[in-house]
Order: structure tokens, then C-alpha cells, then sequence
């Protein structure tokens, strides 16, 4: 069965300070670092076979990407379908301020200045595309970020606008999907 996993990226500077990093390229802190030594290690460990890591081309995602790469051996490429959704005039603001909660739950707000959650939903759904077409025979690491976590696990299972606005994933932590 074709699958892909999916990681987020290592912790970052603006994590530790509860801040919305959208679009906006943040540093991973020395524990952000670490989380993506130990994916590396974690990989070789339990034997998952990849044969390919995908990596959005913030610096957060791509740093992380490049360590497991280096660890693993596993041949990493930047995708830049995998970039974050701008979230305008809400990045460097609090993650669980009110206004930007409920504003998630808007597929069509463009967040003054950035980027629709349909826009991103079609992004990424024709990357899994691309990717599934491919996997016969490949299998895939997307190293990126939370809000396309949300996107890639409403591809693959069925949510209500409340479950998606409120889906997220832990630093480094993998999910795995199968087409």
C-alpha cells in the first residue's frame, strides 16, 4: 500500500513564545535542534523505509529536513508547495488569541494580506496528488509545518471545520498516511 509520512518541523523561537509563524521564517531553538537529531535517529530505529524527504523551504522545516537527512542517509529536496500558509496580518501574534481562532475557522479569509485555507487546501492537495501518482514504487517524508499538517491530515480523513481549525501536531512528531 502506498503511504506518506509527515513530520513538523523542530521547535522554534517564536513556538516558545506562543507566537504565530505563518509564513514568516523563524530559527529553531537548540531543543528544536535536537527534536530533528532525534527524528533522525528515531527513523533509523525503527527501520521506516523512506525514500525521499520533501521539506518546505522556510528555514525551520528545511533545517530540520537536512539533519534527518543527515543522519538517515535518506536524499532530501526542497518543495516549495510545502511553505507554510500566510497568515497576514495575524503572524508574530498569539497563537490562542481569540479573533485568530475563530478566524481559522474561515476558509476563505485571506487574514488581511495572506493566504486563503482553500488556496493552501488546493496546494497541498495537488502535491499529495503528485505524490500518490508517484509512490508506487516511493515513499515519502514531508518535513513542514502545522498548518499544512491540517491539511494533509484532512486529505486523508474527513473533519468538521471545528476538528480541523483545532488539528495540530507536536514538533518532530510523525504521522503516517496511507493512499
Amino acid at each position: 500500500m502506498a503511504h506518506v509520512y509527515f513530520t513538523r518541523h523542530g521547535q522554534t523561537v517564536w513556538n516558545v513564545a506562543n507566537k504565530i509563524c505563518g509564513a514568516t521564517d523563524v530559527a529553531l531553538t537548540e531543543l528544536g535542534r535536537e527534536q530533528a537529531r532525534l527524528l533522525g535517529k528515531t527513523i533509523l530505529e525503527q527501520g521506516l523505509q523512506i525514500d525521499e524527504i520533501l521539506y518546505s523551504p522556510l528555514m525551520r522545516a528545511k533545517d530540520t529536513a537536512l539533519e534527518v537527512s543527515r543522519i538517515t542517509g535518506i536524499p532530501a529536496n526542497e518543495e516549495v508547495r510545502l511553505m507554510e500558509q500566510n497568515f497576514g496580518k495575524y503572524e508574530a501574534t498569539a497563537r490562542n488569541g481569540a479573533e485568530f481562532q475563530e478566524m481559522k475557522k474561515s476558509f476563505v479569509n485571506h487574514f488581511d494580506g495572506g493566504e486563503t485555507m482553500l488556496h493552501l487546501a488546493q496546494r497541498i492537495y495537488n502535491l499529495l496528488d503528485d505524490v500518490k501518482a508517484k509512490s508506487d514504487n516511493r515513499t515519502y517524508m514531508l518535513v513542514a509545518h502545522n498548518g499544512i499538517a491540517r491539511v494533509v491530515h484532512s486529505y486523508f480523513n474527513d473533519m468538521t471545520n471545528e476538528e480541523y481549525a483545532a488539528f495540530g501536531i507536536r514538533n518532530c512528531e510523525v504521522r503516517e498516511y496511507i493512499f
